[in-house]
């Protein structure tokens, strides 16, 4: 984990006027370190030995205050709970159709399909997301077997 992602996240908050608790430093931590975009519940089932006395809603709240100052992205994808990412650069998601894992992808290059949208449609474009799914090589290989 980074030390530095971690403290650029905390003087952010400081910035915004958000004190920081033991328990959102702990949180903010577990995103820092988790590249397994976890549910809100996730969090809580890890912090909660910690934290006996957080709850879920303790999570959910402070993953909002990570959301509006812009250190977390809520994930959604269909029904399912909504997963959180923290923020480092902009990136796309492979996601697996059996297990549901997802995995940061980078490609540049369609940063440029947002301005050929505008150019297109006329529309003022804010931003944009590209979702990819498939098979993880875990779930692959579990169905060789």
């Amino acid at each position: 984990m980074s030390e530095i992602q971690l403290k650029e996240a905390v003087d952010t908050l400081k910035q915004t006027g958000v004190r920081i608790t033991p328990q959102r430093h702990a949180i903010l931590e577990y995103l820092i370190q988790s590249m397994s975009h976890p549910t809100a519940d996730d969090i809580y089932k890890a912090l909660e030995g910690k934290f006996p006395n957080m709850s879920v809603a303790t999570v959910y709240n402070n993953l909002r205050v990570f959301k509006e100052v812009g250190l977390v992205k809520e994930l959604t994808y269909g029904d399912s709970s909504s997963r959180f990412d923290f923020v480092t650069t902009e990136h796309y998601h492979v996601i697996c159709e059996d297990c549901g894992k997802i995995v940061d992808f980078h490609y540049p290059g369609l940063d440029e399909v947002e301005h050929l949208a505008s150019h297109v449609t006329g529309f003022k474009v804010n931003n944009h997301r590209m979702e990819i799914y498939g098979t993880c090589s875990d779930c692959s290989t579990k169905k060789e077997h």
